[in-house]
């Protein structure tokens, strides 16, 4: 299934989910939890990775073992949340989850960034040259510095 519609729901929600996501980090950083946030992160982000497993392909790509990991993440996320309430080592597995799966979501933008815009895909037609990994690389270290300080602030009273 790849109709135009299906394309602009899945970008949609995708679009929804790192604003919140982002909205979710800016909350661990600041030590508040923002609960009504996370839930439309949590909700739209997992429904950007089931989504992208109904695209029409032959095989098996990165994107699905990227879905898949993104959904495993989520869950243990949802779970040291709303199973554990944040109590002892699942306050890290939420911050961990939290912060892998924006990641995961910004990581694919900037993927499919270098495939779409024509001025990114002339830099990097492959994927694999510097641009794109440098990218990706700064990408990474954001996301770490945030997971640091997200841990180090963020202690909850659920």
């Amino acid at each position: 299934m790849d109709s135009q519609i299906f394309i602009m729901f899945h970008v949609a929600i995708s679009a929804i989910a790192i604003v919140s996501g982002v909205a979710v980090i800016y909350g661990l950083v600041t030590a508040n939890r923002i609960s009504r946030w996370t839930l439309l992160f949590l909700v739209t982000t997992t429904a950007t990775s089931v989504t992208g497993f109904f695209f029409h392909r032959d095989h098996l790509l990165p994107s699905h073992i990227v879905g898949a990991v993104a959904l495993a993440v989520l869950a243990l996320t949802c779970l040291a949340l709303y199973g554990f309430r944040l109590r002892g080592v699942w306050r890290a597995v939420y911050i961990v989850g939290t912060v892998l799966s924006l990641w995961f979501n910004i990581f694919v933008l900037i993927a499919q960034a270098f495939l779409k815009v024509p001025s990114l895909h002339v830099l990097a037609p492959l994927g694999s040259e510097p641009p794109f990994a440098i990218a990706q690389s700064i990408a990474l270290l954001v996301f770490i510095i945030l997971g640091v300080r997200a841990s180090r602030r963020f202690h909850p009273e659920y």
